[in-house]
């Protein structure tokens, strides 16, 4: 009865080789199909879900995937369907950019993923059929409090907040990726489980979660290191350490393809005060090529009249041929009080100050700036914006963090647009579409 929310006969596009079969997430689908049917519901067969955490990275990501895979393939005599979820609406897929490169590359479509906004956890617990293993965190936000009493095991490689209940299996050991956890977990398991589209995965997570193991960024640890090596030493024809870190980093700065609505959701922060919203967007491209999408003013327009935002700063970076970093800033608002307001403060900032040298801008509602001080991130940015919207105080005050942000990611929000209620699937429903998955059918295809 083992499955896997995956895949199940897609074409490898370099490889040419089914992904079903023996290989990833392979195997046991095609058994499992004839019974993930009405009966597993009634027969209170468990639904044994695995999910990263809710900024869904690369490593929350690939970690969910692998253990998930992992324990459909070692599991004695289950009676659990193995699913990972991914913890994002399949809306918000999009903007993970590194994390869709990577499983492109590998040969893995999205439509062969779970997305949150897809399956009714609560549901599945209510109905008594809920295990959840948690990667990548360990603690679960206040909308999901819940599902607590269905955690059965975390993996996770930040220190533990609090206990967890005795029957909870728990690995919290330091690392610079949780994919080296669970690396180690599938190396001490049966010869043969490990192939090379999961080790390329989690070798690539690895990778990019430790900037290239270098020393320098202060992320790697020996077991990072030690399980790299492992990946490279079974599979020698992984490539090169440098091509994947350089592949993936500049597809986790690749925003080319993304919606302007995209671009600035893919990393926003929101802050408020009594009448004003303001959203701060970290994009990554040049203020030039930013301001060249087509009808960006009307894509500023509604975004924020969708949301409710009153203004919106986007802050960009973008990196020369060296790797230095630039910093550029677009304010842009229809009130003209709160976009000189904000413009001031900007330009009369001094802890820090931010250098800004105004640029020509194309429309009178957005002001535009070279932003000479390049170390000035967007951290040290919001307390001046914070200022800037009456808060006094400017170091503390509400600040709502929208959508997670991209890779590295090493904390999470209290709440987060997963409090929103998902779509209300019964559990047999969500036992029917992961049928219709581990057939190799898309999404809401016909049944």
């Amino acid at each position: 009865m083992q499955v896997t929310a995956a895949i199940k006969g897609d074409e490898n596009a370099r490889g040419g080789r089914k992904l079903g079969g023996k290989g990833f997430f392979g195997g046991e689908v095609v058994k499992a199909k004839e019974k993930i049917k009405g009966e597993h519901v009634r027969r209170h067969q468990e639904i044994h879900v695995v999910m990263g955490n809710e900024a869904c990275d690369l490593d929350s990501t690939v970690s969910a995937l692998a253990l998930a895979y992992f324990l459909a393939k070692t599991s004695p005599a289950p009676k659990a369907a193995f699913i990972p979820v991914l913890n994002i609406p399949r809306a918000d897929f999009a903007l993970r950019t590194e994390t869709t490169f990577l499983l492109r590359e590998q040969g893995i479509p999205a439509t062969s993923l779970i997305f949150r906004d897809e399956i009714d956890l609560g549901g599945l617990h209510r109905a008594g059929l809920l295990s959840l293993t948690l990667v990548d965190h360990h603690v679960l936000p206040g909308a999901d409090a819940a599902l607590e009493e269905a955690v059965v095991e975390v993996l996770d490689h930040r220190p533990l907040e609090r206990d967890r209940a005795p029957g909870c299996q728990v690995t919290a050991e330091p690392g610079g990726s949780c994919a080296t956890l669970v690396t180690e977990r599938i190396a001490q398991g049966p010869p043969g489980v490990l192939d090379r589209l999961t080790a390329a995965l989690l070798h690539g997570t690895i990778l990019l979660d430790c900037v290239n193991l270098s020393p320098a960024a202060g992320k790697v640890t020996p077991r990072d290191v030690a399980c790299v090596s492992l990946l490279r030493a079974r599979f020698p024809e992984l490539p090169s350490r440098d091509a994947v870190f350089k592949a993936l980093q500049a597809a986790k700065f690749d925003v080319s393809g993304l919606t302007t609505e995209q671009m600035l959701r893919k990393d926003l922060k929101v802050l408020s005060s009594d009448e004003l919203v303001l959203a701060v967007s970290a994009i990554y491209v040049d203020l030039e090529t930013f301001l060249h999408r087509p009808g960006l003013l009307q894509d500023l327009d509604t975004f924020c009249q969708a949301r409710g935002y009153t203004g919106l700063v986007a802050m960009m970076i973008s990196f020369n041929e060296r790797n230095e970093p630039s910093r550029q800033l677009a304010v842009y608002s229809r009130r003209e009080t709160l976009r000189s307001a904000v413009c001031r403060a900007l330009e009369e900032a001094t802890t820090p100050s931010l250098l800004l040298q105004p640029l020509l801008s194309p429309w009178s509602c957005v002001g535009t700036y070279a932003q000479g001080n390049a170390l000035a991130s967007r951290k040290k940015v919001l307390p001046i914006l914070r200022a800037a919207l009456g808060d006094p105080g400017a170091a503390g005050g509400p600040e709502e963090e929208v959508v997670p942000p991209p890779t590295p990611m090493n904390s999470l929000v209290e709440e987060c647009p997963l409090a929103q209620a998902v779509p209300p699937l019964c559990p047999q429903d969500a036992l029917e579409r992961v049928s219709r998955i581990a057939a190799g059918q898309p999404p809401g295809s016909p049944k």
